[in-house]
């Protein structure tokens, strides 16, 4: 058996590196090395990015909790198993829709448990012939990770229900969450056995795997990673229950792509980031992303689809065609409602039997003429709440039959036994109504497996009396609460709470006419035939491409310990500041030009005390008293305040309101940088903003003398959010013909006149000490936000110019990793504070140097 340790154990089983692996490439540096990469490996990489790869087929790694196989122990006598594909998994399936083109590997782990004795010589039979990587879980650790945490804690959870007492869902048990732990970081490990992180996609698959992304980036810092879940996300407001929120959270943003099912469950996710982790999400050209730590984290929302090729094969069985013959006879001059559903909690079993029971009492010339079936399936969980479940379904069956049933008719028709495919298809061609009324599912294939067996087949039709010529018909009952709900736009959707509701669905489904019945039939036929499991996997492979694009390109580097690590990626060129580089060039300049920006800056933004503290003030003290430095303030606050603040820097520059007033120093006076002549908008803005303030709570307006500001940031994030991009359409609106611009920044939507901008003062600065004579030869610029790239892209500009000196020491800083025109960065205040502290005592050096050398001249 090949060593578990080896790099890539496809290389070792094939033999021939050239043929199976990935054409015997040399591993990269982020596959063998941790930490950070060195800008050398960034260098070889970006030139030779754009080169045609010579390996023509890509490689996906899929990682399920379970592998797509069937095993069976030998009874010929001898040891060992048989394996065989499960082709009902859905990780089987979805490969049609990745191409022939791309090689398909493994990773999960085996329903049956194997001997250890045994497991070296299954790993290698499934490897070889299956192309599948077995983790294989001891009993323990498995049992406390998927019928313990998975199954007790996140699948109840995720499906809304809050653990209020022990028998609700169970309390958070720490040891089980350990183990869920233990379990993915072994998933990662089997993955790391066999990928080449600079080709292969790695696509991972539901709430099993939550934290496996990651073990993965932390590994790979680059990898090209997919994950799917595919049970429901709950709101924020249940989530947040979780005591391992943030942990999960974070896991799945290492991921490159996350997808969902629907929109809902999509907002959830967005929703929880946005509360727990102030991350918020942007959507641009119709493609929704998150910034994390300078990595886009895609969303895709995207239901998955039915395998048609194995459904029609089933069809097409004989033993399909004896079933359907058999039930045809068997209900014979009566109308079938179906369901088919697992014995759980969330499934709805039992309220649905109820509002059957109230359609039988409410109409009784329907006795003897509906019969519903109901297919209950073994539930995947086990506990006090499946056996419930279970007895109350029987209660409810017995008490519906001994009401309503006789002789030769029996109401309802509880089948409990596992039943072949072909069977539960033979019940899907025979019903004349399928009723999915789940109180919570993630997406439920039920109704779409039922719309293709509807079509038929010619031997059906044959067998059912069928015009072969003719429109099919089915309906539909589906609950709101399900994932393929939004999809089947011809379904009557039900509340399956609402047991009156449900059952006047039941008897509308039933007496909807012909005509009607065949429209909505051929409406959800076309959306399933065209949405089928290929067409999801290859819209999801085609995006994760599209986000793994620029993965060469970046420099990245990881942070933080646990699960609380991520990976910080950058652009080439925008890298963190040095303070030795820029103390190095503060010290070999003449002219210095400072610009710094306050609230996010110099200070904590959203602080409660938003004055500058002693050590600020102390700082620009000793940067303005260098004769070779002028320092300003650029702020969006009043030049009153500024004024108040700033009391005690004498030689400070002040520019207050983003650049409509400045001041040079503090015995000057404010002048305005932009010719204003009158600000009658604001009479028309105010009122519009006002009426936001007022169905907004926690907003505000703050009011200065050249802008009006509406501030939401002590408002709920998600209404605010929404409120800010109703306002700003508002305003753009009335103000379409006014000289003013409506923008919005960080918990802001601002209007100022046209022109006013941060980068005024920039231009203003450089074109004085130009005049002076002093052209600048160092500036350094600082900001946090949208404000002030003005700034940046000024001082980035004027490097070409005459307005700087051509040797030019230019430092454009952003606070934080995020897409900007500042080509440094700075994480916090209290690195930037530390950086000026830096500059400033070096300022202080130079002067006692010069004061020494003066005393040694008097002396001689």
């Amino acid at each position: 058996m090949a060593s578990r340790s080896y790099s890539n154990l496809l290389d070792l089983i094939s033999g021939d590196s050239q043929t199976f692996g990935r054409g015997g490439k040399k591993l990269s540096r982020v596959a063998t090395v941790a930490g950070i990469l060195s800008e050398l490996d960034d260098e070889s990489r970006s030139n030779a990015s754009d080169a045609p790869s010579s390996i023509s087929q890509e490689r996906m790694i899929i990682v399920g909790n379970q592998l797509p196989l069937r095993a069976h122990k030998r009874i010929d006598g001898e040891k060992g198993w048989n394996f065989s594909w499960d082709e009902d998994s859905l990780l089987l399936q979805l490969k049609d829709g990745l191409g022939e083109d791309i090689e398909v590997i493994y990773v999960g782990s085996l329903k049956e448990e194997i001997d250890p004795s045994e497991q070296d010589d299954a790993a290698q039979t499934l490897l070889e012939t299956f192309k599948c990587v077995p983790a294989f879980i001891p009993p323990e650790l498995f049992s406390k990770f998927y019928h313990g945490f998975c199954k007790q804690n996140l699948w109840p959870l995720f499906h809304y229900m809050l653990p209020l007492s022990p028998d609700l869902g169970g309390r958070f048990d720490r040891s089980l969450w350990q183990a869920y732990v233990s379990v993915n970081k072994i998933f990662a490990d089997k993955v790391m056995e066999v990928i080449n992180p600079d080709d292969d996609f790695v696509w991972v698959h539901d709430y099993h795997l939550m934290v496996l992304p990651t073990f993965l980036r932390k590994r790979f810092n680059r990898v090209k990673l997919g994950f799917f879940l595919h049970s429901p996300f709950p709101s924020s407001e249940i989530y947040r229950t979780l005591p391992v929120r943030d942990e999960i959270l974070r896991a799945l943003l290492n991921s490159d792509l996350i997808g969902f099912h629907t929109f809902d469950y999509a907002r959830h996710f967005l929703s929880c980031c946005s509360r727990m982790l102030g991350i918020s999400y942007q959507s641009k050209r119709g493609y929704i992303g998150l910034e994390y730590y300078g990595r886009t984290v895609s969303i895709k929302i995207l239901p998955v689809g039915i395998h048609m090729g194995q459904l029609q094969s089933v069809l097409d069985l004989h033993e399909t065609e004896t079933r359907v013959a058999e039930l045809r006879d068997k209900f014979h001059g009566q109308t079938v409602l179906l369901g088919v559903d697992d014995m759980d909690i969330f499934k709805g079993i039992s309220l649905k039997l109820l509002a059957f029971e109230l359609l039988l009492s409410q109409h009784p010339h329907k006795r003897g003429e509906l019969v519903l079936v109901q297919i209950a399936n073994p539930a995947r969980g086990r506990g006090k709440d499946v056996q419930e479940v279970r007895a109350e379904t029987y209660a409810t069956v017995k008490r519906i039959n001994q009401k309503f049933g006789r002789t030769g008719y029996e109401p309802v028709i509880l089948v409990d036994k596992p039943l072949q495919f072909y069977e539960r298809i033979a019940y899907y061609a025979i019903a004349g109504c399928c009723l999915v009324t789940a109180v919570r599912d993630g997406m439920n294939l039920i109704p779409y497996e039922y719309v293709i067996c509807r079509q038929g087949t010619e031997k059906l039709d044959a067998t059912l009396g069928f015009d072969p010529t003719a429109p099919k018909k089915s309906m539909l009952v589906v609950s709101e609460f399900i994932g393929c709900s939004p999809s089947l736009s011809g379904a009557i959707r039900v509340n399956p709470w609402n047991i009156d509701a449900v059952a006047e669905a039941m008897d509308s489904a039933l007496i909807v006419s012909e005509a009607e019945k065949q429209m909505r039939h051929e409406k959800h036929y076309r959306y399933v035939c065209t949405h089928d499991v290929a067409y999801w996997a290859q819209s999801f492979l085609q995006d994760l491409e599209r986000v793994c694009r620029d993965h060469v390109r970046r420099r990245c580097w990881g942070i933080g310990f646990g699960l609380g690590f991520r990976v910080v990626a950058l652009d080439p060129s925008f890298r963190k500041l040095s303070v030795e580089h820029i103390v190095s060039a503060y010290k070999r300049t003449k002219n210095r030009a400072i610009l710094l920006d306050y609230d996010g800056t110099m200070t904590v933004r959203n602080s409660i005390s938003k004055g500058p503290n002693a050590e600020v003030i102390s700082i620009l003290n000793n940067l303005c008293r260098e004769p070779k430095n002028i320092v300003f303030i650029v702020s969006g606050e009043d030049s009153k305040t500024l004024t108040q603040w700033f009391s005690s820097c004498e030689t400070l520059g002040l520019a207050a309101e983003h650049g409509y007033f400045v001041r040079p120093k503090r015995d000057a006076e404010w002048e305005t940088c932009v010719s204003v002549v009158d600000f009658y908008w604001k009479q028309i803005a105010e009122p519009v903003m006002r009426l936001y303030t007022e169905t907004t709570d926690g907003s505000f307006i703050d009011s200065k003398e050249s802008t009006l500001v509406w501030n939401y940031q002590y408002a709920d994030p998600d209404f605010g959010s929404c409120q800010a991009k109703e306002l700003l359409d508002h305003l753009e609106s009335v103000l379409a013909n006014e000289p003013v611009t409506v923008k919005s920044g960080q918990h802001i939507v601002e209007v100022k006149p046209q022109g006013v901008n941060k980068g005024l003062v920039a231009e203003r600065l450089l074109e004085t000490m130009q005049q002076k004579g002093t052209v600048a030869d160092f500036v350094l610029c600082i900001g946090d936000d949208r404000s002030d790239e003005d700034m940046f892209e000024v001082i980035m500009s004027a490097v070409a110019s005459a307005s700087l000196s051509p040797v030019a020491e230019v430092f454009a800083c952003t606070v934080g990793q995020k897409p900007s025109k500042a080509k440094y960065y700075l994480e916090d205040t209290t690195e930037i504070l530390r950086m000026l502290q830096g500059l400033a005592s070096a300022s202080e050096h130079s002067a006692k140097h010069v004061t020494i050398s003066s005393q040694r001249v008097i002396i001689d």
